[in-house]
């Protein structure tokens, strides 16, 4: 599970956002706002993490510190994961 080529993310007045180019600018005409947690996500998916490495990566960046914390980013991650694949950016 990886980003589609030709989104990328860019930093626009302090806010992350999603935008397409080439081919995909050609299906795509907007932009996707990301908080700082998304945007991780989407990195991570970009660059080919597993949703458990992203998980684990949060929980650092996060200083997790019990279980449910784990548990609770876990949650977020694959949330955040379906919501990128249920809008189409996501190729197998």
């Amino acid at each position: 599970m990886k980003i589609k080529q030709g989104f990328i993310i860019r930093k626009v007045a302090g806010k992350y956002v999603v935008v397409a180019t080439g081919e995909a600018s050609k299906n795509f005409h907007g932009m996707v706002k990301l908080n700082e947690t998304a945007k991780n996500i989407w990195e991570g998916l970009a660059a080919g993490k597993t949703p458990e490495e992203i998980t684990d990566d949060l929980a650092k960046l996060n200083d997790a510190q019990t279980p449910e914390d784990h548990e609770r980013i876990a949650k977020d991650v694959q949330s955040m994961i379906k919501e990128i694949q249920d809008a189409g950016f996501l190729e197998d």
